[in-house]
C-alpha cells in the first residue's frame, strides 16, 4: 500500500487556516492570562494545553492504516462541502479500496489526554455517562458522505457536551467536558458507524480524521472554556 496519500490535512486550507488562527487567538489569551483559569481548571498547565492544541493540528496530517475495505470505485483529489465547512479527499491512484485509518491529532492524542483526565481527576463513574450521552448525540447526527466517509456538524455537540459536563458534576466539569466531547464524538461519529462505510467510495475513511476532526478539535476547545467559566472553582 502507497503510504503518501493516506497522510494528508484533513481540511481545505482555507478552513485548516481558521483552526491556526483559532490557536492562534487561543496562545494570545492564555499568555495574557484570560483563558489560563480554564486550562488550569483542566488540569493542564496553559503552555501545556497549548501543545497539546499544537500537537493535535500537526498530527491531523498523519493517519495510521488499520484496515481495507474492497471498493469497486474510489473518488480521488476532490473537496466535499459540508455543514459550511470543506474536507478534502485525497488524491490516489491504483488504490485497494477504503483504508480505516485512525488520525493521530483527532484520536491518538485526544484519546490520551482523555485518559490522562479520567485518572487524574477519578471520574470513573461521570465521565462513561457524559462520554455514552455526546456519543448518542453524534451518532445521531452523523452523515454518511460519499467519497469522505463519516461527518458531523461542528458546533452543536460542544454546546450539549458543556451542558452534560455541567450537569453531571459542576466541580469537575472542564475535563469532564474534555474527555465527552473528544471520546463521544469518536465513539458515537466514527467508531459506530464503521459499518456505514461501505459503498461510500472514500479512499480514506480515517478516525478523527476528515469529517470530524474538526468537530472534535472544536468540542474540546469550546465545551472546556465554556465549562470552565461557568463552573465554580474548587474549594482547597
Amino acid at each position: 500500500m502507497p503510504f503518501g496519500p493516506l497522510h494528508y490535512l484533513p481540511l481545505s486550507a482555507p478552513f485548516f487556516a481558521i483552526l491556526v488562527g483559532v490557536l492562534a487567538v487561543l496562545w494570545v489569551l492564555l499568555e495574557v492570562g484570560t483563558l489560563g483559569y480554564a486550562y488550569m481548571r483542566i488540569g493542564l498547565s496553559p503552555r501545556g494545553a497549548m501543545l497539546i492544541l499544537l500537537a493535535s493540528l500537526i498530527g491531523s496530517y498523519f493517519n495510521i492504516p488499520l484496515a481495507e475495505l474492497p471498493e469497486q470505485q474510489v473518488l480521488s483529489g476532490q473537496l466535499i462541502d459540508f455543514f459550511g465547512m470543506q474536507y478534502v479527499v485525497p488524491i490516489v491512484s491504483s488504490w485497494p479500496g477504503t483504508v480505516i485509518a485512525v488520525n493521530v491529532g483527532g484520536a491518538v492524542i485526544p484519546v490520551a489526554v482523555s485518559v490522562y483526565l479520567y485518572v487524574r481527576h477519578r471520574l470513573w463513574v461521570q465521565a462513561p455517562i457524559a462520554v455514552v450521552c455526546v456519543a448518542a448525540l453524534s451518532h445521531w447526527l452523523a452523515h454518511p458522505v460519499a467519497g469522505l466517509g463519516i461527518a458531523v456538524p461542528v458546533f452543536v455537540p460542544a454546546l450539549v457536551t458543556a451542558v452534560v459536563a455541567l450537569i453531571l458534576s459542576r466541580w469537575d466539569a472542564p475535563p469532564l467536558a474534555y474527555i465527552a466531547g473528544s471520546c463521544g464524538t469518536l465513539v458515537g461519529a466514527d467508531l459506530l458507524n464503521l459499518d456505514r462505510l461501505q459503498g461510500l467510495g472514500a479512499p480514506v475513511a480515517s478516525i478523527g480524521g476528515a469529517g470530524t476532526f474538526d468537530g472534535i478539535f472544536l468540542t474540546g476547545v469550546l465545551a472546556v472554556v465554556i465549562a470552565s467559566l461557568t463552573s465554580p472553582e474548587r474549594r482547597q
